[in-house]
């Protein structure tokens, strides 16, 4: 099984660690793009017009300027770096053994500035969206497309693709051929806060269940254990199944 996941927007800076180490990070095949990125979001990061390039408010001061020092600053596993309401639901540290273990097997965030990363992936803080056009390598969104096409596949084995990310994620690697048939997008109604929370939750509850489910219907069966769900089909080659899922209301249980 393969659960993406977005990065969230804040991160919490590590207090102390090594510096980061772009070799030792999961996905290796990603390092000659992660370097690029790394050098032009830090050479952007030292311009006056920083954050409209970077889309981020100008009262974000110390957040843009981690980005001129990601290769010195100090590192911690992107589980505790990544922070916000999805990571607050999904709450890994309070995992047993077994779905912590899980957790860093089946978890890969997708993000702006490494591609992509699982939980125990030392990284540093910084700021930077999947949005961005970024100078001179363009959208990052069309940077990543090609090089997490290479590897993701792999990593989702022959397991289903739960795809908990938002669209503007969504868009640095859609699932092709056979492997479309096993993807499935988590949908949440309501509010982006309750969506965030609601996905987290579900990504836990998978991590703790640990059953691996190898097709759409095997993971609403999961899923649908402890959430309300509905399973939409796709009406086209190369779209994700949507799995409806919420929070199931006291004493809606089974």
């Amino acid at each position: 099984m393969l659960i993406l996941l977005p990065p969230s927007e804040g991160k919490t800076p590590a207090g102390r660690g090594r510096p980061l180490d772009l070799g030792a990070l999961s996905f290796p095949e990603l390092t000659s793009t992660r370097r690029a990125v790394v050098e032009a979001v830090a050479a952007t990061s030292t311009r006056p017009d920083a954050h409209d390039r970077l889309g981020v408010s100008p009262h974000l001061v110390e957040e843009v300027a981690r980005n001129t020092r990601l290769l010195t600053a100090p590192t911690a596993p992107a589980g505790t770096v990544y922070s916000g309401v999805l990571y607050a639901a999904l709450d890994l540290a309070s995992m047993d053994t077994a779905a912590r273990r899980r957790a860093n097997r089946w978890l890969v965030v997708v993000s702006a500035l490494f591609g992509a990363v699982r939980m125990v992936d030392r990284v540093p803080a910084y700021r930077l969206s999947m949005a961005v056009n970024l100078p001179p390598l363009g959208p990052l969104a069309a940077v990543w497309r090609e090089p997490l096409a290479a590897v993701l596949p792999e990593a989702a084995g022959r397991g289903v693709v739960v795809d908990c990310r938002s669209s503007t994620y969504a868009a640095a690697w859609v699932p092709r051929g056979p492997l479309a048939r096993r993807w499935v997008q988590v949908r949440v109604p309501g509010a982006t806060h309750l969506a965030k929370h609601t996905r987290g939750l579900v990504a836990r509850h998978l991590c703790e269940v640990g059953l691996d489910a190898r097709t759409p219907r095997g993971l609403a069966e999961v899923v649908g254990q402890a959430f309300d769900v509905a399973l939409t089909e796709p009406t086209k080659v190369d779209q994700p199944w949507v799995l409806d899922a919420s929070v199931r209301s006291p004493g809606g249980g089974r």
